[in-house]
Order: structure tokens, then sequence, then C-alpha cells
């Protein structure tokens, strides 16, 4: 299951205003979101985001938003991604295998989209320090939930050298300095 960019999609979300301000450990979290954001564009790997009832929750948080630019925006209400009808077929007409998984809550939006994603027949990656919740006990939980449907943990440096593979690669430098 080795990451691969030619196979790879990165999915951000529901890293929005009302939410996000009380993440537990949110500066951490917003810091490994947005390199692993970076090395996904610097790696050309495609990239989906979401936002949960952007009436009620706020639109994306500026450092994320930035970054989107041309990206094309899915606003959902269902907890899972892929249980809303046009996110499951952008990312199924992504023909990607690896879906590396990045946002908020890990407990709730992300736990669902990765049991979704897993039992569609996909490689979930979920970034563990790029996932958050409001109480740390419930990221916590919601990680071991996680590892038990098969997706693979992983950090958001461990997931972008995954991708270079080789520091003779032409991104290494770029990537590395994504890093630090």
């Amino acid at each position: 299951m080795r990451l691969l960019p030619s196979q790879s999609l990165l999915l951000v979300v529901d890293v929005q205003e009302k939410i996000f301000s009380s993440i537990f450990e949110k500066q951490k979290t917003k810091n490994k979101i947005c390199r692993i954001i970076d090395g996904a564009i610097t790696l050309k790997i495609p990239i989906i985001w979401t936002e949960q009832y952007p009436k009620g929750l706020g639109s994306t948080i500026k450092d994320i938003k930035t970054r989107m630019k041309d990206r094309m925006l899915f606003e959902k209400t269902t907890f899972s991604c892929l249980r809303d009808n046009e996110i499951a077929l952008e990312l199924k007409g992504q023909k990607r295998q690896q879906i590396l998984i990045c946002g908020i809550e890990t407990h709730i939006c992300i736990y669902q989209t990765v049991q979704d994603i897993v039992s569609n027949n996909f490689q979930a990656h979920v970034i563990a320090d790029a996932v958050g919740s409001r109480y740390k006990t419930d990221h916590d939980c919601g990680l071991l939930k996680i590892g038990k449907l098969g997706a693979e943990l992983t950090t958001c440096e461990t997931a972008l050298f995954e991708l270079v593979a080789d520091s003779k690669n032409i991104n290494f430098k770029a990537i590395s300095k994504i890093i630090k």
C-alpha cells in the first residue's frame, strides 16, 4: 500500500470557522493541514474539499481557503463525504485508489467518511496529525475506530516523504521546505 502520487487524492474535510476555533490543538492541526495541502499541490495530487452545512458552521478558515483557489468546493449536510452523491461521483471520477484524508472532526465526519471509503474498496490514509476534534478523547477514540476499519494511519511528514520516495525526486527539495 505504498503511497503513489499517480494513485493519490487528498480529501480536505470541513475545516470551518465556527467549529475550528474549538478544536483541540487547533494551531498544530491547522499547520499540518496546510502542509499536506501544499505537498499535494507540489506533487500535483488532486484535492477535493468540503464544507459541512456552511450556513450554520461558516466557511473554510482563511489559511485553507486561500490554498484552494480554483478547486471546486463541495457543500454537504451528510457527515460522510461519500454519502453526498456529488462528492462520491467526483471522488470515483478521479480514478485514484489512495485517498488521503485530513480535516475535522476525527470522530464524526472523518470516521464516517473513512467507513464509506473502505467499504467502496478505496485505500484510506488518514493523516493523524492533520485531523482533529474538540476534545482529545474524541480524537483519540476516532483514530482507534478508524484504524480498526483497516485504514492506514500516517502523519503529514510520513505521507509526503512516502509520496516523494527518493531524495533524487525533482520535488524532494520543495517537499523538504514544506515539512520544515
